[in-house]
């Protein structure tokens, strides 16, 4: 038998233990994971607390700080903002509160948490956000620890535009329960406009918790929280005061032939004091089709009317039908064949995707109230770009890559809101109401040395244009490899002569391109990826970070499935180990996703 290594001694002989008390720590030590390590050192110093000489000793009943923790799940960073908002609120009232990623939390660690607050995003269809899918995949499993000694509230965060809506926060809130956790107020969902919402649950469930966990007992201080936010202009500009910033360039990417339109757009910051690092995006707040603003008030009688055609153009949303909506039309009409739909889950589901509000009203007609309408529908939500830019090599600019959305769903043409705003409403020396959303988990390696692999077809490839020109304004010396695809190279090849620049001046080290409609069988990034499957698996054995821009509905898909049989193909593993290999580079930061 080969002779297997010393472990190392972590207690010294000198330790304040018998010599076989201080084998046996280094033993169970030495082999210990992080995990259980954390444990351990959370269970010694509660002990210590409970029963040191301290503990003898009661502190003033108004000193003591009850431990409060908010756990978040977030895909755009809406969960985390308000997470950061519930601590400040909650330190106000006297607790100890931390904010915690789920990504950086175990059930095991969930489970020793006596007060817990949850604020959970839902991605998609139904599906966790991405750096939240190992906790509630653990959470979820038979195997999951009881919950017995954890209060928690649940606040779910979603869009009404899909069928499962705050999918995830629902489920969590029920696991948390089925797990022995008592739940301290009712959850509560929130659609796109939560802010105000949110902010009273977050100021009602505080107060709650604090009364639990006081016995009842509380004072005036604890049951008025205040989450007025600062004035204006203390904040700077935000998505509820936009910037408005002039249009300095307009340019459609693509050549005349196109059956595309993609627009590089130049926004001067100056005098604004916006700052973004590659990888943020810049928040858009359109204003509506005129023409299908005016469809709208006629289809409710409400034609010409000029105050309610303004409202609507930069209010509300007009466009994205939901199924509480089409519930709240039946009502106010009282049409059998619109509450027939209504009552039938499975007819709405499939009646819904495709169609939009003005779909509705021409469904059945009725004259509503200006006031109705505007209470039929939802506030008119910003629309995010990645920046495809670095202030580094554009001071006082964000320049952004938008492609126009026109298309048609049953038998209407249908327009991107921003998009052909933009494109058909905008030109330069005009402006556009923006403000700066961060994107702290789709950034560049803290390492400059560190390879970076960058997976983005069509407008996911603008966030790559920042990435290299931050990187070749510090220096870095990672080598850079991009995986960009379009329909034809000769017409939809966006920023090529820059993407030529950059390899001529070795800052992009190598490109490889899908144009899927140069040949007869289609070609993806995907495949490419497949053809280079050697080398890409020799970058990410090196350490490479791997990033994903784009489509989340199939491109993500496949580029992930793609990923999966390439590691199992050059580790001549199965898929199960071909996925533990994938989220351990998730779970290191080196899997990194911004899709949509």
């Amino acid at each position: 038998m080969a002779n297997l290594p010393l472990l190392p001694a972590l207690l010294p002989a000198s330790a304040p233990f018998q010599p076989d008390h201080i084998a046996a720590l280094n033993g169970v030590m030495a082999t210990a994971t992080a995990e259980q390590r954390n444990w351990l050192s959370g269970f010694l110093a509660g002990y210590q607390a409970a029963t040191g000489p301290q503990a003898a000793v009661a502190a003033p009943a108004a000193s003591r700080k009850l431990p409060l923790s908010i756990l978040f799940a977030t895909e755009s960073g809406n969960a985390e903002t308000l997470a950061a908002d519930a601590r400040k609120a909650a330190t106000k009232l006297g607790f100890a509160a931390r904010v915690l990623d789920m990504a950086d939390v175990t059930p095991t660690q969930l489970a020793a948490l006596p007060n817990v607050l949850l604020i959970a995003s839902t991605w998609g269809e139904g599906e966790p956000p991405q750096r939240a899918a190992d906790l509630y995949a653990a959470l979820m499993a038979d195997d999951a620890p009881r919950m017995d000694a954890t209060r928690f509230a649940v606040l779910a965060l979603g869009d009404r535009a899909y069928a499962k809506f705050c999918e995830i926060g629902r489920r969590f809130d029920e696991r948390l329960e089925q797990l022995g956790a008592t739940r301290v107020t009712p959850r509560i969902e929130c659609d796109l406009d939560y802010e105000t919402e949110a902010r009273d649950w977050l100021g009602s469930t505080l107060t709650e918790l604090k009364e639990r966990a006081a016995g009842g007992e509380t004072d005036d201080a604890v049951i008025h929280v205040d989450f007025a936010r600062p004035a204006a202009d203390d904040v700077g500009y935000t998505r509820a005061r936009p910037f408005e910033a002039e249009i300095t360039d307009l340019v459609n990417l693509n050549g005349s032939r196109s059956g595309s339109r993609t627009f590089h757009v130049e926004l001067s910051l100056a005098d604004s004091g916006l700052i973004y690092e590659p990888g943020d995006a810049i928040g858009i707040q359109p204003i509506n089709d005129p023409d299908l603003v005016e469809e709208v008030l006629s289809a409710v009688g409400l034609g010409g009317d000029s105050a309610l055609h303004n409202s609507l153009s930069e209010r509300f949303d007009i466009t994205t039908l939901t199924q509480p909506q089409i519930r709240a039309y039946a009502e106010l009409t009282g049409d059998a064949q619109l509450t027939a739909l209504a009552t039938d889950d499975a007819a709405l589901t499939l009646f819904t995707p495709g169609r939009q509000v003005i779909d509705l009203l021409a469904l059945a007609p009725h004259r509503l109230t200006g006031e109705q309408l505007q209470k039929l529908l939802r506030p008119l939500p910003p629309r995010l770009y990645s920046v495809a830019s670095s202030l580094k090599t554009t001071p006082d600019e964000a320049h952004l890559l938008i492609a126009e959305t026109i298309y048609e769903t049953w038998g209407r043409q249908r327009k991107g809101v921003a998009s052909t705003y933009l494109s058909d409403r905008r030109s330069t020396g005009q402006t556009l109401k923006i403000h700066v959303k961060a994107n702290p988990h789709f950034r560049l390696p803290a390492d400059p040395a560190q390879r970076i692999v960058m997976v983005g077809p069509g407008t996911g490839v603008a966030p790559y244009r920042g990435f290299l020109q931050e990187r070749a304004e510090i220096g870095a010396t990672g080598a850079n490899w991009l995986f960009f695809g379009a329909r034809n190279f000769t017409h939809d090849f966006l920023y090529q002569l820059e993407w030529q620049e950059l390899q001529q001046a070795g800052v992009l080290t190598r490109m490889d391109v899908a144009f899927s409609r140069d040949q007869s069988d289609k070609v993806y990034v995907q495949h490419r990826m497949w053809d280079a499957r050697r080398e890409l698996f020799t970058w990410l054995q090196e350490g490479a970070a791997l990033y994903v821009c784009g489509d989340g509905q199939a491109m993500a898909k496949d580029v992930h499935s793609t990923l999966l049989q390439i590691i199992a193909d050059q580790q001549g593993g199965d898929a199960d180990a071909a996925i533990a290999y994938l989220d351990a580079m998730r779970r290191a930061g080196r899997y990194l996703r911004d899709v949509y």
